[in-house]
């Protein structure tokens, strides 16, 4: 196990976002991979998502009761029974309940109050699950508002942010007066101009932020990307005709 464990909330929600990033990446960016690697024929397999942002499948652990709260048990049994989609959805809501599991169990072990668990759950609540991120369910919610503005602009195909509101953007720190008039007036305008843009997530990290950052649009399952996540260039993408991200370019693949 891990040679640092999380013991303040902070700590918590930094070991909770770690391991959720490495589920993510499972589930997206590195999906042909995670596919290969739960294979029917072998035991039980869980899917781990790891504080580094990296992941793992393997077999639980056989102490009793385990260190950790261990995740669904045997997702490689299911693979060929259901759609790919259907499976990869059926994990990712599963690998939701672990991460949750796993957060609140540092919290109890290390005797979080009330509001600590409270603060606890609000900031993980304030990022889309890992189901929301590997469906599309978040970009769609949140895309509804701009996609006609946006399809006018480029029609789905552009490779640059500058061209597409596709990232929140991050405001000043603010300045606080006696009354508070002012910071309440400058969190109306953020909500406000959070949701004409959408917030766009990242089909692979989920992140909504770094609106300077380069995104690319897969044209199958027309979900936005991180240039960085998919290691896909803006030099590269002037050349690509037709961009497909890796979950769909793998789904193709074994057609």
């Amino acid at each position: 196990m891990e040679n640092t464990v999380p013991r303040t909330v902070e700590e918590v929600f930094n070991d909770f976002k770690g391991r959720r990033a490495g589920l993510i990446k499972a589930l997206t960016a590195d999906v042909e991979k995670f596919y290969q690697q739960c294979d029917p024929e072998k035991e039980n397999l869980c899917l781990y998502g790891l504080p580094n942002e990296t992941w793992e499948v393997n077999l639980p652990v056989e102490e009793v009761p385990p260190e950790l709260p261990e995740p669904a048990l045997g997702i490689n049994f299911a693979r060929d029974g259901m759609q790919e989609k259907d499976w990869l959805s059926l994990v990712a809501v599963h690998s939701d309940s672990w991460l949750l599991s796993v957060a609140f169990y540092f919290g109890a072990r290390f005797g979080f109050g009330k509001s600590e668990r409270k603060r606890l759950f609000q900031m993980i609540n304030d990022l889309p699950t890992v189901f929301e991120v590997v469906t599309g369910a978040a970009k769609q919610a949140r895309d509804a508002a701009h996609n006609n503005s946006s399809k006018s602009k480029s029609s789905g195909k552009s490779r640059h942010p500058e061209s597409q509101p596709k990232a929140v953007k991050v405001s000043p720190p603010k300045m606080e007066d006696e009354s508070g008039e002012a910071e309440e007036g400058e969190e109306e305008e953020e909500e406000e101009e959070e949701e004409e843009q959408g917030a766009t997530l990242c089909g692979a990290c989920g992140d909504n932020y770094g609106q300077d950052e380069f995104w690319i649009c897969c044209d199958i399952c027309e979900r936005w990307f991180h240039g960085k996540c998919v290691k896909i260039t803006p030099a590269k993408a002037e050349h690509i005709k037709q961009y497909k991200c890796p979950s769909c370019s793998s789904k193709r693949a074994r057609v």
